[in-house]
C-alpha cells in the first residue's frame, strides 16, 4: 500500500495530468449551446476554434463538409487515445487494449462480411475504424475465402485468443457474424 503511493507519480502522475488537461478541454454547456445555434458548417468551425477542439480543423479549406469534420474529430480522438495508451502502465494499458477490441471485432467482421460477399478487402480496409486497426490487419486482405480469413484471424490478430475456442470457419455466415457483432 505504501509502495503504491510512493511510486504513484512515477507511474501515473504524468498521465493523470494529461487526462486532467483533456477533461478541462471538454466542451462546456455554453460552448455546446453556441455550437447548436450555428447556421452553417463554417459558423460551426469558427465556434469550434474557441474551444480546445479548434485546431484540428484549422487547415481545412472552406466550405467544409460534415464527413471532413467527422474524420478529423475521429482522428483527434484516436491520436489522443494512442498517446494515453503509449504513456500508460499496467493494468491501465491492458484496460485500454480491451477498449480497442470492440473496434477490432467490428473491423474483422467487416472484412469477413466483405469476403463472404466477394468485395475487395483493400477498399474495406479504408472503411475500418482507426481505433480497431492493428499492425497485422493488412494480412487479412490476403485471404480470398472465409476459411483463409478465419485461419489468419486465429493466428495474426490480437483477437486470436478470444476466437480460438468458441468459433469455427463454418460459423462465419451472415447470421452468426451479426450475432458476434452484437454480443
Amino acid at each position: 500500500m505504501v509502495s503504491d503511493l510512493l511510486f504513484f507519480n512515477s507511474d501515473l502522475g504524468y498521465l493523470e495530468g494529461v487526462l486532467r488537461g483533456f477533461k478541462a478541454g471538454l466542451i462546456t454547456q455554453s460552448q455546446y449551446s453556441n455550437l447548436t445555434q450555428c447556421e452553417s458548417l463554417d459558423d460551426f468551425k469558427m465556434q469550434l476554434t474557441a474551444t480546445d477542439y479548434g485546431n484540428f480543423l484549422a487547415n481545412e479549406p472552406s466550405p467544409i463538409s460534415t464527413s471532413t469534420i467527422a474524420e478529423k474529430a475521429t482522428q483527434k480522438l484516436v491520436d489522443e487515445f494512442n498517446y494515453i495508451r503509449s504513456n500508460s502502465v499496467q493494468p491501465l494499458t491492458k484496460f485500454l487494449d480491451y477498449i480497442t477490441y470492440a473496434y477490432m471485432i467490428d473491423n474483422v467482421v467487416l472484412l469477413i462480411t466483405g469476403t463472404l460477399h466477394e468485395r475487395d478487402t483493400h477498399d474495406l480496409l479504408e472503411r475500418c475504424h482507426p481505433l480497431g486497426k492493428f499492425e497485422t490487419m493488412a494480412t487479412l486482405c490476403v485471404a480470398t475465402n472465409v476459411e483463409e480469413l478465419y485461419n489468419t484471424v486465429l493466428v495474426e490478430t490480437p483477437l486470436a485468443p478470444y476466437f480460438k475456442d468458441c468459433l469455427s470457419a463454418q460459423d462465419l455466415d451472415d447470421l452468426n457474424i451479426e450475432i458476434i457483432r452484437n454480443t
